[in-house]
């Protein structure tokens, strides 16, 4: 089989093999090609390089350490199960990494405001954390059931001095805010940057949000070696799919297995669950050709997982393309594991992960068991403080 070179991908057009591209109206085709051409000529620089790295230094808290979870490692067996701890980045999650660097760009850029969707709440409080230190004015878009699950993001964007603009259409969640955003942008793209949060969306989007958040993977080859370890699995929930290509992309031409974990929901058998590489198929959404759910008539089916986060309907391009070439296995956990695996790490080790982590740590705990002196590693992708809510009303409780 013929070697890949993971790091030519994507090519101009934006394209992985059949993936990714640029399927948007003409309005969108100028602040598309303005923004490739700025971020090739800006975020490249060593200058912009350099300022962005102390801003995730001084302002974020990077490096996030490796944190060797010893309680569970020894409980589940011979492996040594290894967290990188992003939860611990400045607002909770690893979405600051992506919201710093486009909102650094936005400004070199001379845009005044920015725009973002959101479903768990999480990149629109660090788009509103990023706007505050930049001073840009801040609009984010949320489908009003992701608003009632996630209060207290909501809140906190609010405090941050964002507009949260509640999205009543469709289904009411991610892919719906996704939409509307879309539609802000073609109205107002002279002075409007949008944000987009993950490695989905049309062409330069995937590929910048893919390069900032890449930090994580980076970081931890650096991290692991430090402490004279391999990294034998690398395990990642998949929702749009930026947690999950950060730590993967600078591991891809590495002898490493490489495991992706989307939201099962109730289970694959029943249609309501997240998991377009697992039982969707290629299609366009949102501006990229990617795996998706869509019934016979080519309508976008409903999604369902108890994590805000993973529920959406589509799945970044490049995350696709790994898929089809078998360099990622891409597997499904439950709500019900996932939830067990909530209340397993934070009993056991004393972290609270969000239920969008908490799906991967389930799949490499089922991993540990049957597997023999690896080293896994899992990118524990955010904090659990925004589940709360969700957590104590499933128990019958009222926080």
């Amino acid at each position: 089989m013929k070697k890949i070179n993971y790091k030519s991908f994507p090519d101009k057009e934006g394209h992985f093999a059949k993936f990714g591209g640029k399927y948007v109206s003409e309005t969108l085709m100028y602040p598309l090609n303005e923004l490739y051409k700025a971020y090739i000529k800006i975020a490249k620089s060593t200058s912009f390089k350099k300022e962005l790295l102390g801003e995730l230094k001084n302002y974020v808290g990077r490096p996030t350490p490796i944190y060797h979870a010893s309680r569970i490692s020894k409980e589940l067996g011979s492996c040594n199960v290894y967290l990188k701890r992003e939860d611990l980045n400045h607002t909770g999650a690893h979405k600051i990494n992506n919201a710093m660097g486009q909102a650094m760009l936005a400004k070199a850029m001379g845009k005044t405001r920015i725009i973002a969707e959101t479903g768990a709440g999480q990149h629109g409080v660090a788009t509103a954390t990023a706007c505050a230190r930049y001073n840009l004015k801040c609009v984010v878009y949320m489908g009003s059931d992701d608003i009632q699950r996630q209060k207290v993001n909501v809140y906190r964007m609010k405090l941050l001095g964002a507009e949260v603009i509640a999205v009543d259409s469709g289904s009411k969640t991610l892919k719906d805010a996704l939409n509307e955003a879309l539609r802000d942008w073609v109205t107002n793209v002279d002075d409007t940057h949008y944000i987009i949060g993950s490695v989905a969306g049309p062409h330069p989007y995937p590929m910048i949000v893919r390069d900032f958040q890449s930090i994580i993977g980076r970081e931890s080859k650096q991290q692991m070696k430090k402490i004279n370890k391999k990294a034998h699995i690398l395990v990642a929930c998949v929702g749009g799919g930026s947690n999950a290509i950060g730590l993967f992309h600078p591991y891809l031409e590495d002898d490493v297995e490489i495991i992706g974990v989307e939201a099962g929901g109730y289970g694959l058998n029943t249609g309501k669950h997240a998991a377009p590489l697992n039982k969707g198929k290629p299609g366009i959404l949102h501006g990229n050709r990617t795996y998706i759910m869509e019934d016979e008539n080519g309508q976008i089916k409903s999604t369902h997982s108890i994590s805000a986060g993973l529920d959406y309907p589509g799945v970044g391009p490049e995350h696709s393309w790994l898929k089809d070439n078998k360099r990622v296995k891409y597997v499904t956990v439950t709500d019900k594991e996932a939830l067990n695996a909530f209340y397993y790490l934070t009993e056991k080790e004393g972290i609270i992960p969000a239920l969008e982590t908490a799906h991967a740590l389930a799949y490499a705990f089922k991993l540990a068991k049957t597997r023999s002196k690896k080293n896994i590693l899992i990118n524990l992708s955010g904090r659990g403080d925004k589940d709360i809510d969700t957590i104590a009303s499933l128990q019958g409780m009222k926080v």
